[in-house]
């Protein structure tokens, strides 16, 4: 019988990883599984987790292999929690060279794998927050954003929790358990305040940051995702901010989706249509919003205000 047959119950629902024990189960000896690290036919990604074939679910997303290879490689009690969790859910998460897990443990001191950029947090998690993706455990969506509301900035933290609201993960109720789950943390305060500034209408983290960055300097937005039509009622499109006062429109120009040849058309023919019904359009970048004050600049000069 071939490696490959004898690992594939338990590297089939791993996302193609096996661990030591696992080979050990299946028969295979530790001089075996040199072998194959050796010939190139398996990887070592964590200390006694072996990759013996690439999934689909991994092809393109390193991040979800390194999570599950730290998962294996913890041990059954690990949950993946924080940025982690929120890369499992497909929400925004940040910056993702370290996977965050959480084990039983009182003293809450976060401990670091040398070897693998796993950052191992003692924290005691209650049945109801945890939950699993594609049989890895993690916390739930209402637990992930909590977290992330105490740890993450502003913008990461209010970014998840819209989108957790956008892709139906949360529901407006729940943000009143997420409240809850702050109850005695260090930073609650702050975490309360974000947690008032939520819209799940926010359809991507840029959207987020600029209505932020707007309604910081005292310009904000007086509604999203507002469906725009000219005189005669006809539909120019639904745009993403909106100043009902002035007529002015602000769209969010991210480059995984706007830099395409057909979004960039579909785009100036929307933009010549809002224009030509009386509205004004600012269109915002990434760089736009990195600076706390050039998107509120853009916004005023176009509302005719003094900058």
């Amino acid at each position: 019988m071939m490696w490959a047959d004898l690992v594939q119950p338990f590297a089939e629902t791993q996302d193609g990883l096996i661990t030591a024990e696992q080979c050990h189960a299946a028969g295979l000896s530790r001089d075996q599984v040199k072998r194959l690290c050796r010939s190139g036919e398996w990887h070592r990604i964590f200390r006694g987790v072996y990759r013996v074939w690439v999934s689909a679910a991994t092809r393109d997303d390193d991040i979800r292999l390194h999570i599950r290879a730290a998962l294996l490689g913890t041990g059954p009690q690990a949950v993946v929690v924080g940025s982690s969790a929120a890369h499992l859910f497909g929400l925004p998460s940040g910056q993702q060279d370290l996977v965050h897990l959480a084990v039983p443990g009182g003293n809450g001191k976060p401990r670091r794998i040398q070897d693998a950029a796993v950052i191992v947090h003692q924290r005691v998690l209650d049945d109801a927050e945890v939950t699993t993706v594609d049989g890895m455990r993690c916390t739930t969506p209402a637990r992930t954003v909590a977290g992330l509301l105490l740890a993450a900035d502003r913008f990461t933290a209010v970014s998840v929790a819209d989108a957790a609201l956008y892709a139906g993960l949360l529901a407006e109720p729940d943000l009143t358990l997420v409240e809850r789950m702050l109850f005695r943390h260090r930073g609650a305060v702050a975490a309360r305040e974000w947690l008032e500034q939520v819209d799940g209408r926010a359809e991507s983290p840029l959207e987020t940051r600029g209505r932020l960055r707007c309604a910081d300097a005292g310009v904000g937005p007086d509604d999203l995702q507002v469906s725009l039509t000219d005189r005669d009622g006809a539909f120019l499109g639904r745009v993403d901010l909106y100043w009902h006062r002035y007529r002015l429109v602000a769209e969010a120009d991210g480059a995984e989706f706007h830099d395409r040849p057909e979004a960039l058309y579909r785009d100036r023919q929307r933009q010549n249509g809002l224009m030509a019904a009386g509205f004004t359009v600012v269109r915002f970048t990434w760089e736009d919003v990195r600076s706390r004050g050039r998107l509120p600049a853009m916004v005023r000069a176009a509302m005719g205000r003094p900058l």
